[in-house]
């Protein structure tokens, strides 16, 4: 049997798996009015919001962690083994929720989850190097970064429906088995890698191997006879400016995302006195900003580079944009008035932070070279996980009394070091040079 266009359903099924992802990462926070009230009672608000920050903290440490184990993973085992382990393992670990009955034991499920669900984007990216010739590669990663987007849209609303019938416990034992009942078309359908898989067809076969092989081959072309790229050893690369202008960026801009996701069902039930199904009515609203944001920065900077715009001023004019959407959303949330307005403004906020982010994300590579990226990428990313420990800590001290206003005017402070990062420890986005 050939299946015609089979790189097309290996790419669904990991945008699949990585709205999987989001919904099962999203449950406790759209269940936690429930969960507290059968296992916390006896607790003020402002505990229960201390040991909700507790929990998402080590699921923060736990996803910055998995996300270096399950690369190494997926390089030893292979795209198929290694989704296996990830979404296995995490779909397990949200069952399990079901059956905590502490702090304890949700942060050691959630430090699960969170080192198994960090799979999904090494995974991701893996299985697209594999399946696709270079020149599709950028839609390929569309796809499945928009699971992201449209994961964080249905879960909401979906655990809630799912509560209607079922009590906290059952809705995760039942979004985790989802994850389990996909790894049942992976297997089936991602045999082998194409070069030996029994049901590509020789044409598509020859086309992905080829379109990475030229690639490889123009490469080599193109980089040998210019000049070296600049490839530095750790201490040289944290000497330079540009780098540090990096992580500052991904630590500033990062906790903004990291407040939503983990804030936006407690604020709608403290500010707004939601229960879950009302939650599930308003909360899916910012991620729509978010899936469009994404879309907008990733085009936009497309098209400033097609029109002639070097990196820098295409990269500075993106990041500005979306810091400068986000600055006066984020100062409105002061004061928000209607839930219906609130959610508009957070889609908003998360529309300028997508619109931003992937931006700053090219960053390493736009500066360095191929054996340095992954450096610089590592420290950003554990910067700005560290920095969402930290906001993620403050928040229930900052909103002791009810009100958000002093994280949400964090959050456009954050915005403004992150420009700032950019534009005075980054005078020019352009391939550095071996200094001396």
């Amino acid at each position: 049997m050939k299946l015609h266009g089979l790189r097309w359903y290996v790419i669904a099924l990991i945008a699949l798996a990585t709205i999987i992802n989001y919904i099962d990462r999203q449950a406790l926070s759209v269940l936690w009015p429930d969960i507290v009230h059968d296992l916390f009672p006896e607790k003020t608000a402002l505990e229960r919001k201390q040991i909700y920050a507790n929990i998402s903290i080590v699921f923060v440490f736990a996803y910055a962690f998995g996300q270096a184990i399950f690369g190494k993973i997926f390089d030893w085992v292979g795209t198929r083994l290694g989704f296996v382990l990830s979404i296995g393992v995490w779909s397990l670990a949200t069952v399990a929720h079901a059956f905590a009955q502490g702090v304890l034991s949700f942060a050691f499920f959630r430090a699960i989850l969170g080192v198994a669900e960090a799979g999904n984007w090494p995974g991701a990216a893996k299985g697209n190097a594999e399946w696709f010739p270079t020149k599709e590669r950028a839609l390929a990663q569309g796809i499945f970064n928009s699971g992201a987007a449209i994961g964080g849209i249905i879960a909401i609303p979906l655990i809630a429906m799912l509560t209607i019938y079922f009590n906290w416990q059952m809705v995760f034992v039942i979004v985790g088995l989802v994850g389990l009942l996909w790894l049942v078309p992976w297997l089936i359908l991602v045999k082998a890698p194409p070069g030996s898989h029994p049901w590509i067809s020789e044409e598509e076969k020859e086309y992905i191997l080829t379109g990475q092989r030229s690639s490889d081959k123009v490469e080599t072309i193109v980089t040998a006879p210019g000049e070296e790229e600049y490839n530095p050893g750790t201490l040289e690369l944290l000497s330079r400016k540009q780098s540090w202008g990096v992580i500052i960026a991904s630590a500033a801009i990062d906790p903004i995302w990291w407040l939503f996701v983990f804030w936006i069902p407690i604020y709608l039930n403290e500010v707004y006195g939601m229960d879950v199904k009302a939650i599930g009515i308003y909360g899916w609203v910012p991620y729509v900003g978010a899936m469009f944001g994404a879309w907008f920065g990733g085009l936009l900077a497309q098209n400033r580079l097609k029109a002639g715009w070097n990196a820098d001023k295409t990269r500075k004019l993106t990041i500005t944009l979306g810091c400068l959407i986000m600055l006066p959303a984020l100062i409105a949330m002061a004061n928000p008035g209607e839930p219906v307005v609130a959610v508009l403004i957070m889609a908003v906020i998360l529309f300028g932070f997508q619109t931003a982010i992937g931006n700053v994300q090219t960053l390493p590579s736009d500066l360095l070279g191929k054996k340095a990226v992954g450096t610089l990428s590592g420290f950003s990313g554990m910067a700005a996980k560290l920095g969402a420990v930290g906001l993620t800590s403050l928040v229930p001290w900052l909103t002791a009394d009810g009100n958000y206003t002093p994280a949400f005017v964090i959050g456009a402070s954050l915005a403004i070091i992150a420009m700032a990062a950019v534009w005075i420890l980054i005078p020019k986005i352009e391939p550095l040079k071996k200094t001396g």
